[in-house]
């Protein structure tokens, strides 16, 4: 038991830090290639990673109705429609901006959760720590954001991808049964490209496409750490603990991207991205309030009842 929860404790941090540097990846690599073009040539190498995995793992990738369903709905809602979305978004409004609606996602799956998975109901600990969290990611883009100059279709865009990610959660929590990780990212993924790659032949110029440094860098960087490594993490971690404490990484994703962004471009992190950092933190901890009382109760009655006098 302690084991599966420092693996879950260890797979939340892993795609935390790793999506939480994507924000610059995707940033370095569109100087050289086109938004949509770039999220399909990220998922192709993606796929082809995955493939080799199952090929050696000897695994192979259900094909029955449920399952073709389910990478269906995992492609439109999350592997191609919602990327599409923020890479589009993100073109007319700040990135400060783009990471508060994003950062709504907890919200959604809560919501979904409440009323989709019977047992993953709200409770008062979830509902202040996603607050907390919510308003921590506020306080450290405070000063970025300026409604009044942004596009109202670069929000909605945004706000777009972040319910269908969260439906998408919500849905493949209740209706992924024993496919494997591998097999709904590999899946939703080969659905996911077909989407990816009508899109960019339909809206953008193949010409513009430069497989320079920062291309190459960006693609090979986000298709396997950004997607293959987080995204079977991801779906490994959803049939372990309940959806909206794993939705709750896109509350720490926007302060790393934060401190990795700072990092990168040697700028100052000032008072308020630590308060609002530590927010998030204490958004996080006290959503997982009931569960850490649970377990240290157990621990305790555990240790007495070992330890009581004969």
């Amino acid at each position: 038991m302690n084991s599966e929860k420092l693996l879950v404790g260890t797979g939340f941090g892993l795609i935390s830090i790793i999506w939480g540097s994507t924000w610059l990846a995707i940033k370095i690599g569109l100087d050289s290639i086109p938004p949509f073009y770039a999220v399909a040539v990220r998922f192709t190498l993606a796929v082809v990673i995955l493939s080799l995995i199952m090929v050696v793992r000897k695994e192979r990738l259900p094909l029955d109705l449920n399952s073709l369903a389910l990478y269906l709905t995992l492609a439109v809602l999350s592997f191609s429609f919602p990327f599409a979305l923020v890479y589009w978004g993100e073109q007319y409004i700040a990135s400060g901006l783009a990471s508060i609606l994003f950062a709504a996602y907890p919200f959604v799956v809560a919501v979904g959760s409440h009323f989709f998975l019977p047992d993953e109901q709200l409770n008062p600990y979830k509902i202040l720590g996603i607050t907390l969290g919510f308003l921590g990611v506020l306080i450290i883009f405070w000063v970025d954001i300026n409604i009044g100059e942004s596009s109202t279709s670069g929000m909605a865009a945004i706000l777009v991808s972040t319910l269908m990610q969260g439906t998408s959660l919500v849905i493949v929590k209740r209706k992924s049964g024993n496919v494997t990780p591998l097999s709904l990212s590999l899946g939703g993924m080969l659905f996911g490209i077909v989407i990816m790659y009508s899109l960019a032949f339909l809206f953008e110029d193949f010409s513009r496409i430069r497989f320079d440094g920062k291309g190459l860098g960006s693609i090979l960087y986000l298709g396997t750490f950004g997607t293959v490594v987080t995204f079977v993490v991801y779906y490994w971690l959803m049939k372990r603990v309940e959806a909206v404490y794993l939705s709750l990484v896109s509350l720490v994703t926007p302060v790393l991207a934060v401190v990795l962004g700072t990092l990168w471009l040697h700028e100052t992190l000032s008072p308020r991205v630590f308060s609002g950092a530590v927010l998030v933190l204490l958004g996080i901890l006290i959503a997982n309030a009931r569960d850490l009382i649970a377990v240290t109760r157990h621990q305790t009655n555990k240790y007495f009842s070992n330890n009581k006098s004969v």
